[in-house]
Parts: C-alpha cells; sequence; structure tokens
C-alpha cells in the first residue's frame, strides 16, 4: 500500500507495502505483541470532506487507517497476497459507502466493522473448517453462569516467545481469533466489538477468555513439544 496520498478517484488494486505491516496500537493491553501507535481520531472536517467526495481528505483517511485495517487483514487470513487484496477491497468499500457513516459510534469502530465484513466473507467462500464468527457467538453447553472476563490476563504477558504466540494466534478457530485481535491487538474495548459484531458486550467477554485459554493450550503443547526435542 503506498505512503502517498491516493490518487483523486477511488482506491485502485495495487498491492499494499510489505512495509505497512506492523502491529497497530494496543493501548498496552496487547499480551506480547508489540505496538506501533499512531492517532486514528479522524478530524471531523476531513471526514465531512471525505464524505462530500474530497479525494484528498478520502486519501487522509486512507493514510490514516491503512496500516491497521492491514494488520487486521493479515491476522485473519495469514496470507500477504491475500491481506493485500482484502484491504484493498475493504476502502474500496469504504469509497461507496462512507456517505452512509452517521457518526452512531467512532469512525474506526465503523470503518473496522467494514473491513471485518470483507474479511468474513472472504472465508465463508473459502469453505474453512474453523470455527465460523456465528458459531464463536452462540453459547455453549460449558458456559455456565454468565461472568466478566474483561481482565488482562497476565500470565500471558511478556513471558511468551514472540513466534510461539502468533503461530498459537494463526492456528485460532477464526471467531475466537477475531475477537482475540481486536481485543487484545487492536485494543478495543468490549463495547467497540459488540457494535462492530452485533454481539452482545458479554458474549465478547465470553470469547476472548476462550479465546486466551485455547492460546495458553496451544502454548503449553507447544511448550511441551520442544522440551522433547
Amino acid at each position: 500500500m503506498p505512503d502517498s496520498p491516493l490518487p483523486t478517484q477511488a482506491p485502485n488494486r495495487s498491492r499494499v507495502s510489505r512495509g505497512d505491516n506492523v502491529p497497530a496500537r494496543s493501548d498496552g493491553r496487547s499480551t506480547t505483541i508489540a505496538s506501533a501507535g499512531t492517532s486514528n481520531s479522524v478530524d471531523a472536517s476531513t471526514l465531512a470532506r471525505a464524505q462530500a467526495g474530497d479525494h484528498e481528505a478520502f486519501a487522509q483517511l486512507y493514510a490514516l487507517h491503512k496500516r491497521r485495517i492491514y494488520s487486521l487483514c493479515l491476522r485473519m487470513v495469514s496470507n500477504v497476497a491475500e491481506a493485500e487484496d482484502l484491504t484493498q477491497e475493504a476502502f474500496l468499500q469504504l469509497h461507496r459507502k462512507i456517505a452512509t457513516f452517521r457518526g452512531d459510534s467512532a469512525f474506526s469502530t465503523w470503518l473496522h466493522r467494514l473491513a471485518i465484513n470483507v474479511v468474513l466473507m472472504q472465508l465463508r467462500k473459502k469453505g474453512l473448517s474453523l470455527i465460523s464468527l456465528d458459531e464463536a457467538m452462540e453459547p455453549t453447553p460449558d458456559d455456565g453462569p454468565s461472568r466478566s472476563f474483561g481482565a488482562p490476563d497476565l500470565r500471558l504477558n511478556g513471558t511468551i516467545d514472540r513466534l510461539a504466540l502468533e503461530r498459537a494466534i494463526a492456528e485460532l478457530p477464526a471467531g475466537y481469533r477475531l475477537i482475540f485481535i481486536l481485543h487484545d491487538v487492536e485494543g478495543f474495548e468490549h463495547n467497540e466489538i459488540a457494535s462492530m459484531l452485533d454481539c452482545s458486550i458479554g458474549n465478547s467477554k465470553s470469547q476472548l477468555h476462550k479465546a486466551r485459554l485455547k492460546l495458553r493450550d496451544a502454548l503449553r503443547a507447544q511448550n511441551r513439544q520442544e522440551e522433547q526435542l
């Protein structure tokens, strides 16, 4: 994805630069994934101009959000070329739909929801034998009484090899992986995630808890394998 502003027309299908693959800010809550923070606040006048068809303003939005959207896509599909295409598709969708944004949520939340829909559509087309987002949102028999799992998991904090963690995240079922990325990597609050995914805050917290449990089990299994070598 070029760092220069977009041309004065809709985003093209050119590749995202691999140099853009940097983890997004996590508000200090990411378990061990480093952040390269940049403000994602959108000036109201810039947004209004982009909605009115100002291509320079749209280019500013693109430059502000491209890295986080690409990072999200890459973590969900684990394929650079596919993540590049999905990022471009997300911004094409943004170009078509930006006039429909009404400010009911933060613009970044709305944009991430749009990108998530693009990614999920691709995952469903591929027919992956992974738990879907819809399935992840369904309560399971072992859920038990509703509890809140919003606190950071300190046992994962700063003690796990980065590459091992990246592998474990990539192996999470799609639904769990998405919520883990949005909360622990991207730094979104549960109310924002609930808005993006059309689920309850309680479901977001519960699925994050399950994702962390699966990560812990996967990392322990990796450690056992390494000890046996």
